[in-house]
């Protein structure tokens, strides 16, 4: 079952940027990324319609950071990202009128909310500035380790 890692993927985007001296082209994130930089333009501009990206244009020009990563949530990039599904799992819905089908979805829909609302809660209480800094100190100790 594929899962969907756009959300992994603009947290990883985000976190070079961060690290950037300047602006990144569409090209370069890609590259991040693994993907195609048409699919960065068009995830970065649900970033920018967001506020959470600005795009600069001309020569130097690229994506940068619009924000104070402290202030951005995952729960905000979820949302910016279109609120894609949570869970690779969901409900049969071939035959509505079948009473075990019901019965069956009833219980999952009510475990599937729990789960998803428990999860958002989470997505509130992390920040890029966090990853960022969490990034910085694994880098620093792999700094350390690397020969000389």
């Amino acid at each position: 079952m594929k899962r969907d890692g756009k959300l992994s993927s603009v947290l990883h985007a985000l976190l070079h940027m961060a690290e950037a001296d300047g602006p990144m082209t569409s090209d370069t994130l890609a590259q991040c990324m693994t993907t195609h930089p048409v699919v960065v333009r068009r995830t970065m501009g649900l970033l920018r319609d967001a506020g959470l990206v600005a795009a600069d244009r001309g020569p130097g020009g690229g994506w940068r950071i619009a924000t104070d990563l402290s202030k951005v949530t995952l729960r905000q990039l979820h949302e910016a990202l279109g609120e894609p599904a949570l869970f690779a799992v969901g409900n049969r819905s071939e035959h509505p009128d079948c009473l075990v089908e019901q019965a069956v979805n009833a219980a999952l829909d009510s475990a599937f909310a729990d789960a998803e609302a428990l999860l958002m809660r989470r997505f509130e209480t992390v920040t890029l500035g966090q990853l960022a800094a969490d990034f910085a100190q694994r880098h620093a100790r792999h700094r350390k380790r690397k020969p000389k």
